[in-house]
């Protein structure tokens, strides 16, 4: 019997990840461990929000994901095991795999995270330039004109 463990936290994403996974071998019984990693919440929101509110928001994100993507999973050799990550993913993967013969295969579908300016600027971030500098250049020309027109 494989062992996979993915975690995700967006369907679509993880869907297309998993497809090569989804289409291998069916005659071979396979073990899914679906762990849902939900978004990050600020730590100033306990202000606001219970302990025991964020943890029913958390469950409910969770299966709305899984309810998104157990029907690619379902085949007849295969189950399914649902767990919501609560901490530490090093920790979480150390707890799955404990007590298993053998090692099982982790597959990380989570989304990434879009850090560099030309994908912020793909997914509609604040500012743009053309050209790097021209930002830059503006602005001592636009000082420039300033300094001149004081000194006159």
């Amino acid at each position: 019997m494989d062992r996979v463990i993915v975690y995700v936290d967006d369907a679509a994403y993880a869907q297309q990840v998993l497809a090569p996974l989804f289409a291998r071998d069916t005659a071979v019984q396979t073990q899914w461990v679906l762990v849902a990693c939900a978004p990050r919440m600020t730590h100033r929101i306990s202000k606001w929000v219970s302990h025991s509110a964020r943890e029913n928001w958390r469950t409910k994100w969770a299966d709305k994901l899984f309810a998104q993507i157990l029907p690619a999973l379902r085949t007849p050799k295969s189950s399914v095991t649902t767990v919501v990550a609560k901490g530490p993913l090093l920790e979480l993967t150390e707890q799955l795999q404990a007590g298993q013969p053998s090692c099982a295969q982790v597959v990380d579908a989570r989304r990434p995270k879009s850090d560099t300016p030309e994908e912020l600027n793909q997914t509609g971030g604040r500012w743009s330039s053309p050209r790097p500098g021209t930002l830059l250049g503006s602005l001592l020309t636009g000082f420039g004109a300033l300094w001149v027109l004081a000194l006159e």
